[in-house]
């Protein structure tokens, strides 16, 4: 173990200098841990982890409850991570986060981030930088908050070979449609709860429409199957579009709406392979692991080869959670700096190509309004047998139609097919004359 001197006298063991970009909820909560485990986590590296600086945007901002000297504040961020040992990135964002994360790494500093709208953009100039500077570049609170995921699949798997993932790894999301399964609320109403509650952002966008989950779902893909995938490449659909109509559909299934990320590793009858990345909200059976995760909690299911099925649960955001996961990085990091070694890096060796979601293989649930009249059933088998989609289920009730109409509601589970000839019989089934309503269309995962 190295223990350098310090000027001040032999036996002073000079500490490792850290630098933070960012003090929002989760810097605070960073910088109190650093503080109040100060000596534990001198115990665990070999030498102090001193906090040098905190760049901020804002000058003139009260920050006494963070436990610091005022004068470690600074806007000049640029400064601070040149006279650094260990940078944490927790700004968000693209720029200038980016920029400083490059300046801190030809620097020499290790850097520990929660970007993850900056690993699924950019990740490889980062990595490459990284490897050139020979310094980790550490990101596992990017993903899912305090659960540990980057680490397991990038060390604890790497002699097998993961298959699947499929996770909800959105708190704010999963939220909004338990209160939607659970309370009976709508969307609206759950959501306003979930802002109430500190679970999402006056504006929600990132969450709702699934921006924030898609990039998390880049980054995993890349870790499991040793390839780029960028959050370009992910297929991303939102929940606004879920109704309480949808949730009572599910229900009668014994099924519930799940917000979920699916990294996919596909192979084809002549052998060759490629990965699917994609999110949505998908029925999931009331059985499956996943059904159980409630309020704002993530989970995360992995589908190897050897290992079988695992399965990381826990809180996937908030500020002690998500420090929990950035301080595990930086002790990482700060034992390299002491006794040698470096993070695996980035390994895209597979570099396997990836598929649009209308190739891959998917079921869908359609619940739907026809007229009950001779023939029309066999019609409606018709229009998924002319798109080549067979039928796993289908059920049939009468409901009133308004003036005495008597029509039928066929609820048909598909068998899986691409993605593109489901979406295909949907706008075919739209446009036939005998379908007065599309009450609900929604994918379906994990077995019925």
């Amino acid at each position: 173990m190295s223990t350098e001197q310090s000027e001040d006298g032999p036996g002073r063991v000079e500490p490792l200098r850290v630098a933070l970009l960012g003090c929002g909820v989760v810097g605070t909560a960073v910088v109190r841990r650093l503080l109040s485990h100060a000596d534990d986590y001198a115990s665990r590296v070999g030498r102090p982890l001193q906090i040098v600086g905190i760049a901020v945007r804002t000058e003139g901002v009260d920050r006494s409850d963070v436990g610091v000297d005022v004068d470690l504040f600074t806007t000049d961020a640029a400064s601070l991570v040149a006279r650094a040992d260990i940078v944490i990135e927790l700004m968000g964002g693209i720029e200038p986060a980016r920029t400083l994360i490059l300046s801190a790494l030809e620097h020499g500093a290790a850097v520990v981030t929660a970007n993850k709208a900056l690993m699924a953009e950019d990740g490889p100039t980062l990595h490459e930088a990284a490897r050139r500077a020979g310094v980790d570049l550490f990101y596992e609170a990017a993903v899912a908050g305090a659960i540990p995921l980057v680490r397991p699949l990038v060390e604890s798997l790497a002699g097998d070979k993961v298959h699947r993932i499929t996770g909800i790894v959105n708190g704010t999301t999963n939220y909004v449609l338990d209160q939607m399964d659970r309370a009976g609320a709508d969307f609206d109403e759950a959501l306003k709860q979930a802002q109430a509650l500190g679970y999402a952002e006056a504006d929600p966008t990132a969450d709702i429409e699934s921006h924030d989950a898609a990039a998390k779902a880049a980054i995993l893909a890349s870790l499991a199957f040793h390839t780029r995938v960028s959050a370009s490449q992910v297929h991303c659909e939102g929940i606004t579009a879920v109704t309480r109509e949808d949730v009572r559909e599910a229900r009668e299934l014994d099924c519930v709406i799940k917000p979920l990320a699916i990294c996919e590793r596909i192979e084809d009858a002549s052998g060759a392979v490629a990965v699917s990345a994609r999110v949505y909200p998908a029925m999931v059976p009331r059985t499956h692991p996943l059904a159980s995760v409630h309020d704002a909690f993530n989970a995360v299911f992995i589908e190897a080869a050897a290992a079988g099925e695992l399965m990381f649960y826990g809180q996937g955001a908030g500020g002690d959670p998500t420090a929990s996961a950035v301080l595990g990085d930086v002790i990482a990091a700060a034992r390299h700096a002491v006794t040698g070694g470096r993070s695996p890096g980035e390994s895209t060796y597979a570099d396997l190509p990836v598929l649009p979601l209308d190739s891959v293989q998917t079921r869908y649930h359609i619940s739907l309004d026809v007229a009950d009249l001779p023939g029309v059933l066999a019609g409606i088998a018709a229009v998924f047998s002319e798109h080549g989609v067979s039928l796993e289920s289908v059920r049939q009730r009468l409901v009133s139609g308004g003036e005495g109409e008597q029509r039928a509601n066929l609820v048909v589970v598909t068998h899986r097919a691409p993605d593109a000839a489901l979406s295909a019989t949907v706008e075919a089934l739209a446009a036939d004359p005998a379908v007065h309503r599309l009450r609900s269309v929604i994918r379906v995962e994990g077995g019925l």
